[in-house]
């Protein structure tokens, strides 16, 4: 089971210990800082006042005419793009003066500028003038971590931990483990923290922070050990189990050890969330619903919860559960937009959901909610509003409009084609969508996904030939298309012919996709052509219990036939003719076991 669940989780959990100093990376980037003002640098009135007087920390320096003019000449020349000779101005001034802020205002000036090692030889010289400055101490750790230098930064944590009380030093652990992952020795920062925690192991937080260390290095049974110690000192603690979690191997057991501190804790929203992940992962859908609904109904409009579960209702097919989640996710993104949510995706979603029931001015009104802010996005709403206006009637003026969609990109370009072809195949126009087709693979020869609707369009209409070629170029360009392997595969074992290479063609593509129902399909197919009737029963079973498909059902239904189980197969044709009367498996299959239903 993947863990990355709980690694966001924590994070979450632990964003009140973050750390208020600069990391290397922010300090790069920060926007450069004046000379302090006011207490921290009164204004020169004029030559000869001392420069600190006023703090009795700093020295007291006489603010010279000299020294004014250097100091204002160095800014100057910074200002105006010029930065190594303003910064050793700084440098020497603060040598020279023994003034930690010239070291500090130094240091600034390297950061600016993307200097770190000259950043650091001023931020050492500013903690050598002012030691007792823990903002100097801070700066200190993020350079030195992103240079290596593990050795005086590990004293300098060291020295926080010994000095913060027993009520604060758990803190200082969890600021501790955040300075060290910016450290560029990975391997060298976890050694140090595993050194600085060893004084306190028997602490709540060095357990945590030792079980993320030891699960970091592979070591999971140490790691294991280290998290039940900490969920045994705070039972109640969602950082203690998430922990516990994010370390154990045993997917079932992680879901049981959630769902138990769940039953004492039903208000640990961050555990909830997990075990609904854990859920999802083990396929387990319903109850992972369940636990997004219980969460939902702590917090009504969490756009996220409403996303979780509009997916979790299209996996149960509960489609008009998963419209009723997504209509409401897009209307609390409405009144509290959010950018790190993409409010498109779903409005397709939406689009589609209301197409398959019918209603296409209600799909039309989703997808012109869709902006070009997303051209991906976009462009996939004016394919689909070409698709509702050939749905609606309109298959003349669904081409006009798809072939008005101006994109410079060959692959939306393709998609174009193949979205016309399908409109001409779904109106009985084979012909005209091959030939549709046809020119596309001759402008887009390197185009998989057009490829392979290429071939089966050639396969519609009777050339073998051209199907054949078209899915062997899409396995050459696209190795690890498993649909490509699977339609060559089952277009040989539908026509009974070198049935050991579709055997071997769809052998590979369910190696790739393992849990595809179509291809556990063209397996028990393949398996009933060479006469494999329980292997072809046990897949098809298999591929039924995962998609109640019509084609899959009339497969196992022959297959049943000619095993003698005669009143389980003709159910099953019924089933299939109940969803689809008119489908071309099952015509031609009735035909050929001279069966009426």
């Amino acid at each position: 089971m993947k863990n990355a669940f709980v690694i966001v989780t924590l994070s979450g959990l632990l964003s009140a210990c973050a750390l208020a100093p600069l990391a290397p990376g922010d300090a790069m980037a920060a926007p450069i800082e004046a000379m302090p003002a006011a207490a921290d640098a009164p204004a020169p009135a004029a030559p000869d006042e001392e420069f600190g007087s006023e703090d009795a920390n700093l020295p007291k320096v006489p603010l010279t005419g000299e020294l004014l003019y250097s100091l204002m000449k160095a800014e100057l020349e910074f200002q105006n793009g010029s930065w190594h000779g303003p910064y050793l101005t700084m440098l020497g001034q603060a040598q020279r003066t023994r003034d930690p802020r010239l070291a500090r205002r130094a240091a600034d000036m390297a950061m600016a500028v993307k200097q770190e090692g000259e950043a650091l030889v001023a931020v050492r010289l500013w903690r050598e003038l002012a030691p007792d400055s823990d903002e100097a101490a801070q700066y200190f750790l993020a350079l030195a971590l992103n240079a290596d230098d593990l050795g005086e930064a590990g004293r300098i944590l060291e020295q926080r931990l010994r000095d913060a009380g027993p009520a604060a030093r758990g803190v200082v652990m969890f600021q501790t483990q955040q300075y060290l992952a910016r450290a560029a020795n990975k391997a060298g920062a976890e050694a140090l923290l595993d050194k600085l925690m060893a004084p306190y192991a028997q602490t709540f937080e060095a357990r945590v922070l030792l079980a993320q260390g030891a699960f970091a290095r592979g070591e999971t049974a140490l790691a294991e050990t280290h998290a039940r110690a900490a969920l045994a000192l705070k039972p109640d603690s969602e950082i203690a189990v998430l922990t516990l979690a994010q370390v154990s191997t045993d997917p079932d057991a992680v879901s049981a050890l959630l769902a138990k501190f769940l039953e004492a804790n039903p208000k640990a929203r961050e555990v909830r969330s997990a075990h609904a992940r854990v859920l999802v992962t083990q396929k387990q859908y319903a109850l992972a619903r369940k636990q997004f609904e219980a969460m939902l109904a702590d917090q009504p409009d969490n756009a996220g919860t409403l996303n979780a579960l509009g997916i979790m209702s299209m996996q149960l097919n509960d489609k008009l559960a998963a419209e009723r989640y997504f209509a409401r996710f897009i209307e609390v993104l409405d009144q509290d937009p959010d950018e790190q949510r993409d409010p498109g995706k779903v409005l397709l979603i939406l689009a589609q959901l209301a197409e398959e029931r019918g209603d296409l001015k209600a799909a039309s009104r989703w997808l012109g909610r869709i902006g070009e802010d997303d051209p991906s996005t976009f462009f996939a709403a004016q394919l689909k509003r070409g698709q509702l206006m050939a749905g609606d009637g309109d298959l003349a003026g669904a081409r006009i409009f798809l072939a008005s969609l101006k994109t410079d990109e060959p692959a939306q370009q393709a998609q174009v084609l193949v979205t016309q072809a399908h409109l001409l195949r779904e109106a009985g126009s084979g012909e005209a969508a091959y030939a549709l087709l046809a020119d596309g693979a001759k402008r887009f020869p390197l185009n998989p996904d057009l490829l392979y609707d290429y071939a089966l369009m050639a396969e519609k209409t009777g050339r073998m030939e051209v199907m054949e070629t078209s899915l062997r170029a899409v396995m050459a360009q696209a190795p690890d298309n498993h649909q490509a392997y699977n339609a060559l595969g089952y277009s040989l074992a539908e026509r009974n012919v070198r049935l050991p290479e579709a055997l071997a063609l769809i052998d590979k593509a369910l190696k790739m996709a393992p849990g595809d129902p179509f291809i556990m399909d063209s397996m028990g197919w393949v398996q009933y052509r060479l006469g494999n009737l329980d292997e072809a029963e046990s897949n098809l079973r298999r591929a039924y219990a995962l998609r109640s498909d019509v084609d899959i059902a009339v497969h196992l239904g022959e297959v049943l036939w000619h095993k003698g189980q005669k009143a389980d197969a003709q159910k099953l044709l019924r089933e299939a003719r109940a969803k689809d009367p008119k489908n071309d498996a099952l015509k031609s299959t009735l035909a050929r076991l001279h069966l009426s239903l």
